[in-house]
C-alpha cells in the first residue's frame, strides 16, 4: 500500500520540504493548466490519451485499462530514469494525475514497490483546484490592497517589481496572467496564461506574503482572457488607491522598451484590432512607420489618440499621486508615504476613541 497526501498537506508543509510534485498526465494537460512548479513526467502523450478516453466512453473500461497498461509499459523505462534522477535530489516525490485515479495510481504503486519513496496526491489536480477555489478567497479577506493607477506607460509594473525587490509584498496580475491586459497585450509575451493557472498564480503570490499590505496595480476586470475573480477585484476596489504620473517622453520610453524587440508582425497584428477605433488610415499609417522602425511615433500617437482618452472618464479619489521619472527614487517615496500614511491613520483612529 502507498501513502495517499491531500494537497493541504503540501501546502500547510505537513510534509518534508525536500519534495517535488511530479504531473503525469498528457503534455497538453500540463501545458494548459498545472500546480505551480510541477513537472511533467506524462504516462501518456496527446494522442494516446485521447485514444485510450475514445475506448473507454465508446467501448469497454476493461478495453481502455488494457490498451493504457500497454500503451504505459512502453513508456516505462524512460519515465523510472527521470523519476529516478529526481529520487536522488528529493526526500519525496508527490504523484498526480486528474482526479487521482489509474495514472497517478499505478506508476506510485510500481515506485514504492521498488524502493522510491513515491506519494499520490489525493484527488489530483481536481482536488488541488478544489482547495485553490476555497482557500484563495480566505486569504483575500485578510489582505489590505494598496492600488497603482494611471494611464498606460506611466511605469506601474516597473514600480512594483522595484518595490518587490525591496522587500514589499505585491501581487503583480499582469505577470501571472502572461498578458499586460490591453489590445497589445500580449505582444512579445507568447500564450496567456489559463484562468485556471492564473488563479493558482495569484494563490501563490498572495500565500507566500510577509504581511496583510499589498500593493498591486489597478486592472479592469479582464486581463486579456482572464477574469479577476469578483472577490479579488472587489477588495481591490475597497483598496487605498494611489496614482502614478509620467511625462509623455518617459512614457514612450517605457513602452518601446517593454513592447519593441523583434516584434513588429505582432504589434502590426495587434494594431489591425483598433482599426474601428482610430479607422484605416491612422492603422495604415502606424503600420508603414513600424515597417521604417519609427517606432516612437506609433507609441506617442497612440497614447495620444487611443490610451488617454480611455481613461478621461475617470474620477477616481487618490490617496495620494508620485512622479514617476525614476523607478528606483518613486518606489522609496511610495515606501516612505506608506509607512506615514498608516501611522497617521492609525493615530485618527485613537485619537476617535
Amino acid at each position: 500500500m502507498f501513502e495517499i497526501v491531500s494537497y493541504e498537506d503540501v501546502d500547510e508543509k505537513r510534509i518534508n520540504e525536500n519534495h517535488i510534485l511530479i504531473d503525469v498526465r498528457s503534455p497538453s494537460e500540463y501545458k494548459s493548466e498545472t500546480i505551480p512548479g510541477a513537472y511533467n513526467i506524462p504516462i501518456f502523450n496527446d494522442k494516446e490519451r485521447e485514444l485510450i478516453g475514445t475506448i473507454y466512453k465508446q467501448e469497454s473500461i476493461e478495453k481502455a485499462k488494457k490498451i493504457g497498461i500497454e500503451t504505459a509499459s512502453k513508456h516505462l523505462p524512460n519515465i523510472y530514469e527521470q523519476v529516478l534522477e529526481f529520487d536522488k535530489k528529493y526526500n519525496n516525490l508527490i504523484f498526480f494525475c486528474a482526479r487521482g485515479g489509474f495514472r497517478s495510481s499505478s506508476l506510485v504503486s510500481l515506485f514504492k514497490s521498488i524502493g522510491i519513496n513515491a506519494i499520490k496526491l489525493d484527488g489530483g489536480y481536481k482536488g488541488y483546484r478544489k482547495y485553490i477555489n476555497s482557500h484563495l478567497p480566505q486569504i483575500v479577506k485578510k489582505i489590505k490592497f494598496i492600488v497603482l493607477y494611471g494611464n498606460t506607460g506611466t511605469g506601474k509594473t516597473n514600480i512594483l517589481k522595484c518595490l518587490n525587490e525591496k522587500g514589499i509584498d505585491i501581487l503583480d496580475l499582469e505577470g501571472c496572467a502572461n498578458h499586460r491586459g490591453s489590445v497589445l497585450g500580449n505582444v512579445g509575451l507568447g500564450e496567456q496564461n489559463t484562468q485556471k493557472m492564473f488563479e493558482s498564480l495569484v494563490y501563490e503570490s498572495l500565500k507566500n506574503r510577509k504581511t496583510n499590505l499589498v500593493f498591486v496595480e489597478g486592472e479592469s476586470k479582464r486581463i486579456g482572457k482572464d477574469i479577476i475573480p469578483d472577490y479579488l477585484y472587489n477588495a481591490m476596489k475597497s483598496g487605498i488607491n494611489i496614482k502614478i504620473e509620467a511625462n509623455i517622453e518617459k512614457r514612450v520610453d517605457n513602452l518601446f522598451t517593454e513592447y519593441v524587440h523583434d516584434t513588429d508582425n505582432e504589434l502590426i497584428s495587434s494594431l489591425n484590432y483598433l482599426r474601428k477605433y482610430l479607422g484605416d488610415k491612422n492603422i495604415d499609417k502606424y503600420i508603414e512607420l513600424i515597417a521604417n522602425h519609427e517606432y516612437r511615433q506609433v507609441i506617442e500617437e497612440l497614447i495620444i489618440k487611443y490610451y488617454d482618452p480611455l481613461y478621461e472618464h475617470n474620477n477616481r479619489k487618490y490617496s495620494a499621486v508620485f512622479s514617476s521619472s525614476n523607478t528606483s527614487k518613486t518606489s522609496e517615496k511610495i515606501m516612505e508615504w506608506t509607512r506615514t500614511f498608516f501611522v497617521n491613520t492609525e493615530e485618527n483612529k485613537t485619537g476617535a476613541k
